[in-house]
């Protein structure tokens, strides 16, 4: 059953951060003496048990580099990965400025939001660079960075997450994605969910969601 509260949920990157920077996994590509098609193909074919917390940085970029050189030796340069590991950080580390603003915007009182939080599928090394870059992210009221919860979505098990740090019920989220699977996913285990399109359109939803704020009697 919903209770009173109102948790607008958000993903991270393609609503309020970037996607990531052009040309990025072409650089990354170069530095491994790869043809960008391979590199982009094997870059993410090794990225969900990443992404899921289930691997290490140093683990995803070999299983990267074996995949494009089968023959590669056990023991891979420590300096390639972690300039490999730095330049993927990077490439991911742009935010949208004025999405920053309106969420922020959304936990003040006279918007009627109490609760916002974020649920990002990312590394745990990514997620730990973001929080020291982004200070905003320390105000919001819950972050779940699938690295550091152990579970990605569309996974029920990262919603769930949710739901429980929060002590909620699924209602009572807004779950808001630029990906149609994710806001299906989050749907399917009880949420109300958004396919992020524009902050203005956003914006418009989620004032037709939130509870008409009244004023204060005098």
């Amino acid at each position: 059953m919903p209770t009173d509260r109102h948790i607008v949920l958000f993903d991270l990157f393609g609503v309020i951060a970037r996607h990531q920077r052009p040309g990025a996994l072409a650089k990354m590509a170069a530095r491994c003496h790869a043809p960008t098609d391979a590199f982009t193909t094997a870059y993410w074919a090794c990225r969900p048990p990443y992404d899921a917390g289930q691997q290490s940085a140093p683990e995803y970029w070999t299983a990267v580099l074996r995949s494009l050189s089968p023959s590669l030796p056990l023991s891979v340069e420590a300096d390639t990965i972690e300039e490999l590991r730095l330049a993927d950080i990077d490439s991911w580390s742009r935010v949208d400025s004025r999405m920053v603003a309106y969420v922020q915007s959304l936990r003040q009182p006279l918007r009627g939001v109490a609760e916002v939080a974020l649920l990002s599928n990312i590394p745990s090394d990514h997620a730990d660079a973001f929080l020291a870059a982004q200070p905003w992210l320390h105000t919001l009221d819950h972050v779940a960075f699938s690295g550091k919860i152990k579970a990605a979505k569309p996974s029920p098990a990262a919603f769930h997450h949710c739901v429980v740090a929060l002590r909620a019920a699924p209602a009572d989220f807004l779950f808001v994605d630029d990906r149609e699977e994710n806001v299906r996913a989050a749907q399917a285990v009880g949420m109300n969910g958004h396919v992020f399109t524009g902050r203005d359109e956003l914006a418009a939803v989620i004032d037709t969601w939130l509870p008409t704020r009244r004023p204060a009697r005098k």
